[in-house]
């Protein structure tokens, strides 16, 4: 029983070796942004840096999920954290606090007073959309087979 726990209370620290992982100032800004292990239960397995190094090692170079170096998290677990982070708003308040800081370092306001869309950069299809495409096929008399 004591091999049990103390394979579960320990967290594996991996080396950084990957372009995409962060440095420790980048992570000194995303670790209190990041939700701490919830309390009661299995203590956490992974240090939440390895979680987040290793959806940047998938969203940066563009690979799939299953395709995570073996010095990483499973995959799965990986994914499971992204889905959450991503479900509950915590990839949201990233974005905002890292703006804000962004442009109070440029000598402008935290929170942006306006804003602007460009209807050029949306993108339509030539034909008019889905109604166009995927509708009914009127059959006529010279396909059908007797």
């Amino acid at each position: 029983m004591a091999d049990f726990q103390i394979f579960y209370t320990c967290q594996v620290a991996r080396v950084p070796t990957y372009p995409s992982d962060m440095t420790d100032e980048e992570w000194a800004i995303l670790e209190p942004l990041i939700p701490a292990p919830q309390s009661g239960g299995r203590p956490a397995k992974y240090a939440r840096r390895d979680i987040l190094d290793a959806i940047f090692y998938v969203k940066r170079g563009g690979t799939s999920w299953r395709m995570l170096p073996a010095d990483f998290p499973y995959w799965k677990t990986v994914y499971d954290y992204f889905s959450q982070w991503r479900d509950d708003g915590t990839y949201e308040r990233i974005n905002d606090a890292l703006r804000s800081q962004v442009r109070q370092l440029a000598g402008r306001n935290a929170l942006p007073s306006a804003g602007s869309i460009d209807s050029r950069s949306v993108k339509t299809s030539q034909k008019g959309g889905p109604e166009d495409t995927t509708g009914a096929k009127r059959l006529t008399g010279e396909n059908i087979t007797s």
